[in-house]
């Protein structure tokens, strides 16, 4: 029902109720009908079930089964060191959902516990879940409003609705019917909202919904509905784990065939193909990906990026629009003054030299019309519109609070928004008095008489303040006017008809929150990394228009805003048609900025959203990304998001994209590495019985080789800095493999060289008869996994060029592999517990010299690579 477009008395009628209240009677039996006004909540999972959700992922099970056959065959170390990364794994997923459930509790502490309601003419405070459609509330500043409303009375009423709106200004509230179609929920003057608060006078509404039904209620739905989507990462190795349990199951299973028709046992068949599936299996990885974003949120912390989800460390590389909230993200949440028009002159910037003598009546007015004030510290406490009047009339010598001293308050009419005016009095010279208006534009000259230009007093020129007034606003500003008048004595009648008249205009005012000077440059840093900016606000389409030109989110190419209205009236497939092109929008609703998000989705894109208010929840949660704000974001809006701004800046955003996609880049080379060092060992595993040598190595050598000296070489490469400038390149599409741009052929074909030079070393030193050959295997497969990272962590450029010791930790890895493996060889009791035997200094020699090949093969083909780049760029 839309209450806004009804009368008082039609509302009155339609609740069966009157100005004095519901009767006590009424309220109960309503009670009954609608229920208590609270926000209810979905059936909850237990902690516990939640927990046990954690272990459906594929790549889990695959995980879980190779920790079983490790059990089997005896190896209970590997095991246990699954389970760990298992457990671990699933803590953090569930502490990631469990977070979800903490967005509804946030969104209940937003309910007043009490309310002043009148019920037979009786005036009594009740718990708010008590009151009922039809109750007449009594409401004063300060106080939460506690169900939506239609407002029957009021009186210099402002209400912040900032949380649920987005407005970044308290709105001034009326009791008058509203006559207009669709009207958004900024612009229904007549009505409140459960959650929002008054911030100043008094007024009296109608409860027109409680509980569920109000537009917290739908808020709260839409959280309960929404479910959270996967990230990139998460979808990539769901699909790894499944293809890669497919190789594995028919690799084993052709080993184990081609043992049996050679005549060997099955028992030896069966553990080798167990040993094979073991290694096949890279258990470092999900560890070595939780640690390497836990490295990335900590470095985002630094840059004020609080990572509330890990994956959403890496879903930021992925990110193909941003869609920002305006107020405090892009802009810097406070007015200032950027234009003025004295009569006689031409419009100045706020940065232009002005001569104070020649308008400081015009200053005067600026810095005494208003009830701003000025801390200890030097800030400004006030209406956001009158702290940017007092401190542009500071910052041409007229500070308010010496010109008190001065030019005593004796009265004032207060700003109403029928008039759209407010007046104060002030002493003058020799016992009279001045009164300084100010206001609207139109308002206050129609009112004028005169004006004031070089100290001369001469006929107003309507026309041309009005043109002037036209353009400041069509650049995005709000524009005040001023007047005053000259009292022999302090008037009888105070009322506004006979003081605000035959005044003498003084001068326009255009101001508003200007866009953050990093905005721009953050902005233009998207469109070269192929990142689309859209802002979202709930302001006027003009100024949305104003800001979004002048920080380069539209052009000309863009049109102007799409207002939530227009997106309304669209249907779902005329708006998912045309959302890739929009970059701006203006007056939009909870719901509309969720379906804003799904209909980018539903185009393939990645879409990280920014909110503060109780009404970006929804969006945030359904984002790949929901980005709050730290410092005016709602607790609701916190909880809802996976990572928050600390300092709400929109060049924040952009630089944890970029921290995202060298994430992403580093993860790629670690998954590089480690599938590379375990198609090694398989294909080595898988060769030897084929070509008729004995099994190369024990299963406590493949748990060696996958739990140290692929894990912490792993490990260190997620230290690796950007290769190249990472916000030069478009995103990757959201679809594409973890095994694109040749990652899975170079795995490959790295692997088989590996197991090419692993068993030509096993067959040569048994043909010498060297005792120590199956140690020799052992440590080659070691050693050529360490030739291997020393030149994978580099995609294109040579390491020798990007500096062979630029990564400490990789060379640390390095070293503290090679003594490790070192130990195992000469260490006696290693020798009993890894099945090892000493090497001679030739032995070991060999095995160094044999594997050194692997790093050069790798360089070279990042330089056959760059070349053949270079001959495609040449044609």
């Amino acid at each position: 029902m839309e209450w806004y477009k009804k009368t008082i008395n039609e509302v009155i009628e339609a609740f069966k109720t009157s100005q004095e209240g519901l009767s006590l009677l009424d309220a109960e039996s309503r009670l009954k009908e609608y229920g208590p006004n609270e926000l209810q909540e979905k059936k909850k999972k237990t902690p516990f079930m939640m927990f046990l959700d954690q272990f459906k992922d594929f790549m889990i099970v695959v995980l879980l089964v190779a920790a079983v056959i490790s059990g089997f065959i005896g190896e209970l170390i590997d095991t246990l060191a699954i389970v760990v990364i298992v457990v671990l794994n699933a803590v953090i997923g569930f502490v990631q959902e469990f977070r979800a459930e903490k967005a509804m509790e946030a969104l209940k502490r937003m309910s007043s516990p009490n309310a002043s309601v009148l019920r037979g003419g009786v005036l009594s405070d009740i718990p708010s879940s008590n009151i009922v459609p039809g109750d007449v509330i009594i409401l004063e500043a300060g106080r939460i409003i506690p169900a939506d409303m239609r407002i029957i009375e009021a009186v210099q009423f402002k209400v912040d609705e900032s949380a649920l709106t987005g407005e970044s200004v308290p709105v001034e509230k009326t009791a008058n019917q509203l006559n207009e179609d669709n009207l958004s929920l900024g612009d229904r003057k007549n009505m409140l909202y459960k959650g929002t608060f008054v911030t100043y006078g008094r007024g009296r509404g109608i409860v027109a919904a409680t509980g569920m039904n109000t537009e917290l209620g739908k808020i709260a739905s839409m959280i309960q509905q929404e479910e959270e989507v996967k990230t990139p990462l998460q979808k990539r190795l769901a699909s790894f784990g499944k293809r890669l349990a497919i190789i594995v199951l028919i690799i084993c299973a052709v080993v184990f065939t081609v043992g049996l028709l050679r005549g060997e046992p099955p028992l030896l068949m069966l553990l080798t193909a167990i040993s094979l599936a073991v290694a096949a299996i890279p258990e470092a990885l999900p560890a070595v990906i939780t640690i390497s974003l836990a490295i990335g949120a900590k470095k985002m912390v630094k840059q004020n990026a609080l990572i509330r989800a890990l994956p959403a460390v890496e879903t930021l590389g992925s990110v193909t629009y941003i869609c920002s909230d305006k107020t405090g993200t892009l802009t810097q949440n406070k007015m200032v003054v950027e234009k003025f028009h004295l009569p006689g002159k031409p419009s100045f910037d706020n940065e232009a030299q002005i001569v104070p003598a020649e308008c400081k009546e015009f200053l005067k007015a600026a810095a005494l019309s208003n009830d701003a004030a000025e801390t200890s510290e030097g800030g400004f406490i006030g209406d956001p519109t009158e702290t940017a009047l007092y401190a542009f009339a500071k910052k041409y010598g007229f500070n308010k609070k010496d010109l008190e001293d001065q030019l005593q308050r004796v009265a004032e009419i207060p700003f109403d928004s029928e008039r759209k005016r407010m007046t104060t009095f002030h002493k003058w010279n020799d016992g009279k008095f001045i009164s300084f208006t100010k206001g609207a534009s139109e308002s206050v000259v129609e009112r004028s008489s005169n004006m004031l230009a070089f100290d001369k007093i001469l006929p107003v020129e309507t026309t041309n303040i009005h043109n002037i007034t036209e353009t400041l606003a069509e650049n995005g500003l709000r524009v005040l006017a001023f007047s005053m008048r000259l009292w022999d004595e302090l008037p009888t009648d105070m009322s506004p008809d006979n003081v605000e008249l035959d005044m003498t205009f003084l001068g326009l005012i255009g101001m508003m929150d200007p866009p953050r000077v990093e905005s721009t440059n953050a902005v233009a840093l998207c469109k070269k990394a192929g990142i689309k900016t859209v802002m979202i606000t709930g302001d006027h389409p003009v100024t949305a228009n104003a800001i979004a030109k002048r920080i380069g989110i539209v052009d000309d190419a863009y049109g102007k805003a799409l207002t939530g209205a227009g997106l309304e009236a669209m249907t779902d497939d005329e708006f998912i048609d045309k959302v890739e092109g929009l970059r701006c929008y203006a007056r939009v609703a909870p719901e509309q900025k969720l379906r804003i998000v799904k209909a980018l989705q539903e185009k393939g894109q990645f879409v990280a959203m920014t909110g503060d208010g109780v009404n970006d929840a929804p969006a945030l949660k359904r984002s790949n990304i929901g980005i709050a704000m730290g410092i005016t974001g709602t607790d609701v809006s916190k909880e809802a998001s996976h990572m928050i701004l600390l300092d709400d800046n929109f060049s924040t955003i952009v630089n944890a994209v970029k921290e995202g996609r060298k994430i992403y880049d580093n993860i790629r080379k670690f998954i590089k590495y480690l599938l590379s060092t375990n198609a090694g060992e398989v294909i080595t595993l898988f060769l030897a019985p084929i070509v008729g040598l004995p099994m190369p190595l024990m299963p406590i050598h493949i748990l060696w080789v996958n739990l140290v000296t692929d894990g912490l070489p792993a490990l260190a490469l997620t230290t690796e800095q950007e290769e190249g400038d990472v916000m030069s390149k478009p995103p990757r599409h959201p679809n594409e493999s973890i095994f694109a741009h040749g990652l899975g052929i170079t795995a490959l074909w790295v692997g088989s060289l590996m197991a090419l030079i692993v068993l030509s070393l096993q067959a040569v030193s048994l043909y010498m008869k060297v005792e120590h050959w199956q140690t020799m295997v052992f440590s080659v497969l070691c050693f050529t996994q360490l030739a291997n990272v020393l030149a994978i962590r580099t995609e294109r450029e040579s390491v020798f060029k990007d500096g062979f010791f630029k990564n400490r930790y990789v060379i640390g890895a390095v070293v503290i592999s090679f003594v490790l493996q070192m130990a195992v060889i000469y260490i006696p009791a290693l020798n009993v517990v890894f099945k090892t035997q000493p090497l001679s200094f030739t032995e070991f020699m060999v095995t160094i010299i044999v594997s050194i090949p692997v790093f050069f093969a790798v360089e070279l083909e990042k330089r056959l690579i760059l070349s053949r780049k270079a001959l495609k760029h040449t044609k």
